[in-house]
């Protein structure tokens, strides 16, 4: 006689996919995401379909998060060498015969019209952490060399074409990999200290190095014009000042509660430039103040914490330096965004994430959390092997 088997229901079909989910991660991420639409509502509501685009933008997003989730960490391995070696060919191909907006050759036509460094944000933690896994136990000074040379490709061919925004996220996860990886404190904090010396020494000699006919070897011109502008916006009020005194201008006028939402009168009266891409943070502080920026800051702060959290519970190497990698990429982002913003950094062209529009930056924000959920589903499906998480 056949023996007789009952067929799974729709709900035992598709629970083992949500198994080991970091339910923490999703909440937050989701919190971000609510704040992003109430943010994109009010600032792109005369933008035609922004709000609708944004939307869509997060679905595909959390699609590419939940595929990338299913696929275990050692499986990712596979990808690192080959999407790192075509991220630098069409990097160079870039270089070549790239297409040219706004003075900036970043583009490519491939059929259609990539940027590829977006490519590296991804591409260049996982291959370094590839190359790290694979010499685990066994690292020598050499293979801190060569991972820095790795690095330094890419980000070099990025900032030729000029895109200092995204040469230095590229560079902020590679180095976070680096450091995870083991690199020695000794070797970390001559370069800060020289940095804050350089820093300090900037600011210092700002009204000779910022004078009119003044040109800097090492920075294109746009990109000296930005450090002098965040120097002293007054410089130009009206030209290259313009964006971060009207973003002050609106975080300072949010006060503690905010003006209240869909009245933001720097927002709507369109003083605030690129309000619903780089500079939506200001918008957002006009309208919920204070408050507001207080829930999204610790909203980054739950996020990084719970992507070091899954790095330190990680089965691998690989999956350690991943995790940490990622976690390290959204502080970069936000720090950064909102730094600009306020007037602290100069404006580099980085979105804030979940928040600014950009359909680009959202997939490789799905890429980037399906991978962090990746490496917390192997810890929990198979819990006997994971180190204790925070």
């Amino acid at each position: 006689m056949a023996a007789v088997f009952e067929k799974p229901t729709l709900s035992q079909r598709f629970v083992p996919l949500f198994q080991g989910f970091d339910w923490p991660l999703v909440l937050v991420v989701a919190l971000l995401a609510g704040a992003g639409l109430l943010a994109m509502y009010s600032s792109g509501y005369d933008h035609g379909s922004r709000f609708v685009d944004h939307a869509r933008n997060m679905l595909i997003a959390a699609a590419i998060l939940f595929m990338v989730a299913q696929v275990p960490p050692q499986k990712l391995m596979a990808f690192a060498v080959p999407l790192y070696s075509v991220g630098v060919v069409l990097l160079v191909a870039v270089a070549l015969f790239g297409i040219t907006k706004k003075g900036a050759q970043r583009w490519i036509n491939l059929g259609v019209v990539i940027q590829p460094s977006e490519i590296l944000k991804i591409a260049m933690p996982l291959m370094l952490a590839w190359w790290f896994q694979k010499r685990e136990g066994q690292l020598r000074p050499l293979d801190f060399a060569a991972a820095g040379l790795l690095l330094a490709v890419p980000v070099g061919l990025i900032m030729k074409q000029p895109d200092l925004g995204t040469s230095l996220l590229v560079l902020a996860a590679g180095l976070s990999v680096i450091f995870f990886a083991g690199l020695s404190w000794k070797l970390v904090l001559p370069p800060v200290l020289l940095g804050v010396g350089g820093v300090a020494l900037l600011v210092s000699l700002e009204p000779q190095l910022c004078a009119e006919g003044v040109r800097w070897a090492v920075l294109h011109d746009y990109q000296q014009q930005r450090i002098c502008t965040l120097l002293d916006p007054s410089r130009d009020p009206l030209g290259k000042g313009f964006h971060i005194i009207q973003g002050m201008i609106a975080i300072g006028s949010g006060g503690v509660l905010g003006k209240g939402f869909m009245a933001g009168t720097q927002t709507h009266l369109e003083f605030i430039p690129e309000r619903t891409t780089d500079f939506i943070f200001a918008a957002f502080s006009e309208e919920f103040g204070l408050a507001g920026n207080l829930f999204l800051i610790v909203c980054f702060l739950l996020l990084v914490w719970r992507g070091l959290a899954i790095a330190v519970g990680a089965t691998t190497l690989f999956g350690r330096l991943m995790a940490g990698a990622v976690s390290m990429i959204f502080f970069t982002y936000a720090f950064v965004n909102m730094g600009m913003v306020s007037g602290i950094l100069p404006v580099v062209g980085v979105p804030l994430p979940f928040i600014s529009y950009g359909g680009t930056a959202m997939v490789t924000l799905g890429l980037a959390l399906g991978i962090l959920m990746s490496v917390a589903r192997s810890q929990r499906i198979d819990p006997k092997d994971a180190r204790p998480a925070l």
